[in-house]
């Protein structure tokens, strides 16, 4: 286990850390030097809160990646029909391809299911957006870790996995800010810029659960869940957390979810409540409440668009 911590600090994320830093306080003065109304500023509180949950995310990141790559190793060694070289450059475009395209259907997942969500709403629960907000990730990260099995069991050997997802994270810096317009329309066309990123941070309808590429769009173009950025999003939840402890932050929808649960009257219930779309209620309870116009007859339980029933 001391051997992978200390392999962790080999991890292109972990050696991209200092340019982090120095880019976050760049960003800090640029904004605080800046006439533009239409962008939302930052707060010190926010960014406190997203610096120490990324670092609390690190130490999670480093115990669950050194149990998952132990058990893809046996998976690699053991179960994988062949193993695919390291030094080919197809082993590569494979991969990168590969990770991307679990990581669509991950993050397409963390929306739809509320299980998932739990975790993953940590990331979206700031009401700012800027290159801090890149660091608020989520403690429980045992679904992230798990979307890797198609991988070893195809014979990708673990390590290079982890190593281009942390690619990807480090990518991912560069899509949250406010500081980047829109780039020419064929970056605009292929990679996942900062414009498509604030769109799906966005609370705005048009916004919600939209654009869940990490570097390439071109997922979101394929299965339909693309939208171009039309003004500027309002970030956050659609209800907001309001809060900056982290331990908030990473645990509420947690706690509302296990009240949910235990409020429930039927076992079918307990499993919507846990398994259904983020705000999902019993059909009789949705039906009781649009009865009497406490909910909207257009009621749609995926994603960020139900948080305000949570």
């Amino acid at each position: 286990m001391l051997d992978k911590v200390l392999d962790r600090l080999h991890d292109p994320a972990v050696y991209a850390l200092p340019a982090m830093a120095l880019l976050i306080i760049i960003e800090m003065v640029a904004i605080r030097f800046s006439d533009d109304e239409e962008q939302t500023g930052y707060d010190l509180r926010d960014h406190r809160t997203s610096i120490l949950t990324g670092l609390g995310a690190l130490v999670s990141s480093t115990i669950l990646r050194s149990i998952a790559l132990a058990l893809y190793l046996l998976v690699y060694e053991y179960v994988a029909p062949w193993h695919l070289p390291a030094d080919s450059w197809m082993t590569w475009v494979f991969l990168f391809f590969g990770v991307e395209l679990l990581l669509y259907v991950y993050h397409r997942a963390a929306h739809a299911i509320r299980l998932i969500w739990a975790g993953h709403q940590v990331h979206h629960s700031s009401q700012y957006f800027n290159l801090s907000t890149a660091l608020r990730r989520k403690w429980a990260q045992w679904f992230e870790k798990a979307i890797w099995l198609p991988l070893p069991l195809l014979g990708v050997h673990p390590a290079l996995v982890f190593t281009m997802h942390s690619v990807h994270l480090v990518y991912g810096l560069f899509a949250h800010t406010e500081k980047i317009g829109k780039l020419p329309r064929w970056i605009e066309f292929v990679f996942v810029t900062p414009s498509h990123h604030r769109v799906h941070h966005g609370t705005d309808p048009e916004y919600l659960d939209k654009n869940f590429g990490s570097i390439l769009i071109i997922w979101d173009r394929i299965f339909g869940t693309f939208q171009p950025e039309l003004q500027r999003p309002t970030y956050g939840l659609t209800k907001q957390l309001n809060s900056y402890s982290m331990w908030q932050v990473q645990m509420h929808e947690f706690i509302n979810m296990s009240r949910d649960v235990r409020q429930a009257s039927t076992f079918k219930h307990k499993l919507g409540y846990v398994f259904g779309p983020p705000g999902w209620k019993p059909a009789e309870e949705r039906e009781a409440k649009q009865g009497s116009g406490a909910e909207s007859a257009g009621f749609v339980a995926t994603g960020q668009s139900s948080e305000a029933l949570t």
